[in-house]
């Protein structure tokens, strides 16, 4: 009882202080269509701004804010280094969205400071995701882009957030998708996307996870979950 007031005092402190987002695309279709997916994919996101040019994201009264999304491809000259080192100093996190998927590219933000690289063509879960975890500092990339980056590394397992790794633990210690997004404090939902994209990966690196018994085996083996006697 104790644990679902808990639970349940979370998700209203989400909702009452929702993620403060700017979005900032020169594409102004999908800047438009970006935030009416993001707005309708959840409720504790409030997008406060959507710009198309780096000085208004600056100077919008609403800044700084909690995460920016940001296109990676704005043709404007400011290396993006700058903008991420910029945003930085503000307190902001940032995501970068891009057409391109390229391995160097994604180290390159990665190194810059980003906290999350996502290619324009990612579903709104997807991308409501990537915002959660950088607004509580952890990092995101997509499974294909994850697969990208460690290509080299064949039949090594894939790296997985830290909160992957906690859905993964929990799920493969036997407890329903409902007790996994009770204990973290998410939706069944979010859950369930979770345990969607760690299949994804596993399946990229080339190990199925399919069914709840070969997870909890590979969760073993990787050491994210103890194996009892």
């Amino acid at each position: 009882m104790q644990q679902e007031v808990a639970v349940t005092n979370t998700a209203a402190t989400l909702i009452d202080n929702p993620i403060r987002l700017a979005l900032v695309d020169d594409h102004r279709m999908l800047l438009g269509a970006l935030t009416e997916w993001i707005r309708g994919a959840a409720d504790d996101i409030n997008m406060v701004a959507a710009v198309t040019t780096w000085p208004e994201l600056l100077t919008h009264p609403e800044f700084p804010v909690d995460v920016v999304l940001l296109d990676l491809d704005l043709k404007d000259n400011i290396p993006v280094s700058l903008k991420i080192s910029t945003l930085k100093t503000a307190g902001v996190k940032t995501v970068l969205m891009s057409t391109y998927s390229e391995p160097a590219l994604v180290r390159e933000a990665l190194a810059a400071g980003a906290l999350g690289y996502l290619v324009k063509t990612e579903e709104a879960s997807t991308i409501v995701e990537a915002i959660h975890a950088a607004n509580v500092g952890e990092s995101y990339i997509s499974a294909e882009l994850d697969l990208a980056l460690h290509a080299g590394a064949a039949g090594s397992s894939p790296r997985l957030s830290a909160q992957e790794r906690r859905v993964m633990a929990l799920y493969g210690a036997g407890e329903p998708v409902k007790a996994v997004a009770h204990q973290l404090g998410i939706s069944e939902e979010t859950a369930k996307s979770y345990l969607k994209r760690i299949r994804e990966k596993y399946r990229l690196a080339g190990f199925d996870v399919g069914t709840k018994v070969a997870l909890r085996k590979r969760a073993i083996h990787d050491g994210i979950l103890l194996q009892s006697d």
